[in-house]
């Protein structure tokens, strides 16, 4: 069979973000200018590559952002004050803890501390219930960029067996709740693996659609996927590659070059889903921003 076709995540990220501007441009002549705070703790070059992207993007497309960058000494007590501070600035729409905190923070407090109307990137307990009951909300950025990234390439999920690989809070339990929603983007039938999964490979072969979101490379294979199944990764790991000009290179979940000539369809890593988490960040802090202004 004929390799599988790429599914373009910044292409269709482009699509939003042309969406998300006009909303902001909008707004601004209303009068509300949406604002989105970062915080990051500590220097770890990922995260601070992560911020700077989404700060970027803001920019593209309109939204203000107010960025704090404290030291990675900072206790978790410092932390919370400056969320309260942020939770009460009428001002601020959205609020944007970039994760992982150094591991002695407690990061569930703080999650637990933005205001769940300011928390865009869906990780607040109160939007989490929201989602799993399909009721409106911040749903989390990744798992909502996939399955717009789905719907917008074209692919049916009404019925379909989707299979995520994968139950973390940020991304796998919340897809699988989206996915079952009855909605034109959802009425999915979701199987959902996990490190206790026996055979996994016996659910994998099974998906319409598979999610892969674990973070170890390759490990996906070619004989896990049925064929002309639409395969969506959502790993980004490093490797090392003494060719490459890091030391590095990034690859996914999915054994990429193996799976394309198996697969009907397949995300590249970069360029699949994370360039729609990004754009999705932007749509919530959008949301947010029109909520505080009752529109």
């Amino acid at each position: 069979m004929a390799a599988a076709k790429i599914i373009d995540g910044r292409a269709v990220a482009q699509q939003v973000l042309a969406e998300v501007e006009d909303g902001v441009s909008r707004l601004r002549q209303a009068g509300v200018v949406p604002r989105l705070a970062t915080v990051l703790v500590g220097e770890d070059p990922a995260s601070r590559a992560y911020v700077g992207n989404k700060r970027r993007t803001c920019e593209q497309v309109g939204i203000e952002s107010v960025h704090h960058q404290l030291p990675a000494s900072t206790t978790t007590e410092v932390l919370l004050e400056l969320v309260r501070e942020l939770n009460e600035d009428r001002a601020v729409h959205g609020i944007l803890v970039q994760l992982p905190l150094p591991g002695r923070m407690d990061t569930q407090a703080v999650i637990e501390a933005i205001d769940p109307a300011k928390d865009v990137d869906g990780f607040h307990p109160v939007n989490l219930g929201r989602l799993v009951a399909g009721l409106e909300t911040f749903a989390s950025c990744t798992p909502a960029g996939i399955v717009e990234l789905i719907h917008r390439s074209g692919f049916e999920t009404r019925g379909r067996h989707v299979v995520i690989v994968g139950r973390s809070n940020i991304v796998g339990k919340p897809l699988m709740n989206l996915l079952v929603q009855k909605s034109p983007a959802g009425d999915a039938t979701v199987t959902l693996c996990h490190s206790a999964t026996r055979e996994v490979a016996e659910h994998t072969r099974r998906a319409d659609i598979l999610v892969a979101a674990v973070g170890r490379p390759g490990l996906i294979r070619a004989e896990m996927v049925r064929p002309g199944a639409v395969v969506i990764d959502v790993g980004i790991n490093r490797v090392e590659d003494p060719d490459a000009p890091r030391g590095y290179r990034l690859v996914g979940d999915v054994d990429f070059e193996a799976v394309r000539e198996r697969a009907g369809a397949i995300t590249p890593v970069p360029g699949g889903v994370g360039p729609m988490t990004v754009a999705m960040l932007m749509v919530n802090t959008l949301k947010a921003a029109r909520r505080a202004a009752g529109l």
